[in-house]
């Protein structure tokens, strides 16, 4: 007991003060590191009014329009996800921004708004597009629809997104018309308007150019200069950007590597000269695939081409460079054929396009291959029974070359029976029955084969362009030693301006992401290590930080600094003429010669003689002065002036009646709200693109 007892009256303090911590650590842990921690990273890509698009919502946004765009192109590149990336977050912004002015008006689309919108009597224009039939509305397609929506889940899904589309549609129709409903031009304005165009002014003036002065004795301070920023912010707002400047070592194929491209394609050259699978042998070895069909002599786009077009069939010519390939051509076969054909067509589907089933299908298309011989009316039976939609509203026309990508099977019919000809050909798609219209410039038409191999730069080669960058960058710490090595070595600098956060690509480089993180992480004068980008080896200085708002002097110093001096020159000449009683006054102050300007409108900025002075021209209308007095000295674009109006004259337009100027200028202003009315609710929101940090 004695020593449990001692251990206890030693130790106790100790244990609280163990058990304390250990609670502490607890709670602080819990604050630093779980699921509502203080430092955990945030997951947002972007705030639009405090409202947050997450993460993993931003990368389902995308990967469902990705998914749509596959219906349309397989495969999709960066540059199209790219875009696809802008267009989610383009809408999430607009879903954000119009939403609270929708809250804000009260605008609603009830469930009854959205069914009538379906159902009623004017359907709309998102329906009739999608139930079109013909150029006409199909309204029974639209029934068989809703009531195969019950059993069918895929129909169902595309209602409901319909109804969505619909309802949002319904409530952008809203808010435009209410903001439409406000565009008026007052009477009394267009009134006033019509006055000011109703005469115009003739007069004599003294200009004194701001050239007179010399730019070397007027000098521009830095403190000079940033007061006219800040008097003229709207004039300099800029996004967030980097400047990056750049020095790009190129893996261009050497001479070396020519000559084993070369190697290896005469090699495979004598194959080519052999072989009876030409398309097979072309397809397995060669960068440039076999194009089964013939092209007229005046489609070829080859260099060479003269050289090509002419071979015997069976003959090859080579090699020779065509971009960054070798290339063998072969002449395949040549013959005779028109270089366009006009057809005309009505395909019955058949089989697995969802047709008929192909014996039914095949008789058919005899049936209507017998009517169209006996004299029927072609365009009435393409109504009636094509099911190609892309040709019905033409009558089933269509034109083509002999490169036109087309099924084959269609196409030989077309290029080589004769004019007048009809007949049935089958297809992948089903029975075409085929009438040829016309045939146009028949002559010499050649199918060739075209072996190429790219000239691709060896491992020697791009190890020595890794090597002059890496060395580049060793010799580069800093901003000044970038420059002083680029000097020394004479290498080419090239700069990529207005780099934005969520650029994937950067001028001179192509694709080049890194990079563009690498300049959002870095500090002004950071210079790179190396970045590689396909066969290119880059090193990079951040040259400049520019922060969304107004931008800074040195981004703008060449505009601001003409400016500010021109204001000062401005200050001087004025200085100079003071208050001149008369122009001649002004003439002996200056030296200046009096000159004229006919037909001044106040109407119009532009004077003929003058150029861009909307000073002068509003000077010309100052009741103050008339045509009794001279003007005080106008500070104008191109220098300084004093004028006096000679005479006023009637302009010869003819009175505009106000109502119709009126209901011009209101269309007008409405027709600009349906292309900016969004751009300025977004300028007038708080938009946060913080995705830079996860892509």
């Amino acid at each position: 007991m004695s020593v449990i007892q001692k251990i206890r009256d030693k130790y106790a303090v100790v244990i609280v003060v163990v058990i304390c911590l250990a609670i502490v650590s607890f709670l602080l842990q819990d604050a630093f590191f779980g699921k509502s921690s203080m430092t955990r990273r945030s997951t947002s890509v972007g705030k639009v009014n405090g409202e947050d698009l997450d993460l993993s919502e931003y990368q389902r946004r995308i990967q469902e329009a990705e998914n749509t765009a596959r219906q349309q192109m397989p495969n999709i590149d960066e540059q199209t996800r790219q875009y696809i990336r802008e267009q989610v977050w383009n809408q999430f912004l607009n879903e954000e921004i119009m939403q609270a002015q929708y809250k804000k008006l009260g605008i609603v689309v009830t469930e009854a708004e959205v069914v009538d919108q379906i159902k009623g009597k004017n359907p709309n224009p998102i329906v009739v597009q999608q139930f079109m039939r013909d150029g006409q509305f199909d309204r029974n397609a639209l029934q068989q629809a809703i009531s195969q929506a019950g059993s069918n889940p895929q129909i169902r899904e595309a209602l409901h997104q319909l109804e969505s589309y619909i309802a949002k549609f319904q409530e952008q129709q809203k808010y435009v018309t209410l903001v439409k409903q406000g565009v008026y031009l007052p009477k009394w304005l267009a009134e006033q308007q019509q006055k000011d165009i109703s005469q115009t002014a003739n007069i004599s003036y003294v200009n004194v150019p701001y050239a007179t002065i010399a730019d070397s004795t007027v000098k521009v301070t830095v403190g000079e200069m940033e007061r006219f920023i800040q008097a003229h912010k709207q004039l300099f707002q800029v996004d967030e950007s980097r400047k990056v400047e750049y020095v790009s070592f190129d893996a261009i194929p050497s001479a070396a590597d020519s000559a084993a491209a070369i190697q290896q394609l005469v090699a495979m050259k004598e194959e080519l000269d052999t072989t009876k699978d030409v398309a097979g042998f072309i397809n397995r070895n060669s960068d440039i695939k076999y194009y089964d069909g013939y092209i007229s002599k005046n489609e070829a786009k080859v260099p060479q081409k003269d050289s090509i077009v002419n071979l015997p069939v069976g003959a090859i010519f080579g090699p020779y460079y065509d971009n960054n390939l070798i290339v063998y051509a072969k002449m395949v076969d040549r013959k005779n054929m028109p270089d366009s054909v006009k057809v005309r067509h009505i395909l019955i589907a058949s089989g697995a396009q969802g047709g008929l089933p192909d014996s039914i299908a095949k008789k058919r298309a005899d049936s209507i291959e017998v009517a169209v011989k006996g004299g029927a009316d072609f365009k009435a039976l393409v109504n009636q029974f094509s099911d190609d939609p892309g040709s019905k509203q033409t009558g089933g026309e269509y034109e083509l070359t002999p490169s036109s990508q087309f099924v084959p099977e269609f196409k030989d019919f077309a290029f080589e029976g004769g004019k007048g000809q009809v007949k049935v050909v089958k297809t992948q798609f089903g029975y075409h029955v085929i009438e040829i219209m016309d045939q146009k410039n028949i002559g010499p038409a050649i199918k060739v084969a075209y072996l190429g191999k790219s000239v691709e730069p060896s491992k020697e080669t791009n190890n020595a362009a890794f090597s002059a960058a890496s060395d580049f960058a060793s010799k580069s710490h800093n901003a000044a030693d970038f420059e002083k090595t680029i000097q020394e070595e004479r290498l080419n600098k090239r700069i990529a301006d207005n780099v934005r956060p969520m650029d994937f690509v950067t001028p001179g480089i192509g694709q080049s992401r890194e990079l563009v993180r690498w300049a959002y992480d870095a500090k002004k004068g950071d210079v790179s290590s190396v970045f590689t980008f396909d066969d290119k080896y880059v090193v990079a200085v951040l040259s400049s930080i520019r922060k969304e708002g107004t931008a800074p002097l040195d981004d703008v110093r060449p505009q601001v600094e003409a400016e500010v001096r021109k204001q000062k020159k401005a200050e001087q000449i004025i200085a100079k003429l003071q208050s001149p009683a008369s122009l001649d006054a002004a003439i002996k102050a200056t030296n200046q010669p009096a000159l004229k300007a006919e037909g001044v409108n106040f109407a119009t900025p532009f004077i003929a003689s003058l150029g861009f002075e909307p000073r002068v021209a509003g000077a010309a209308f100052n009741k103050n002065w008339g045509t009794a007095h001279v003007s005080a000295p106008i500070e104008g674009n191109g220098g300084v002036y004093i004028i006096q109006v000679d005479s006023y004259e009637p302009s010869g337009q003819p009175a505009q009646d106000v109502a119709s100027q009126q209901a011009a200028y209101e269309q007008g202003v409405k027709s600009m709200l349906d292309q900016q009315l969004f751009d300025v609710l977004k300028k007038k929101s708080d938009v946060k693109d913080t995705r830079g940090k996860f892509f």
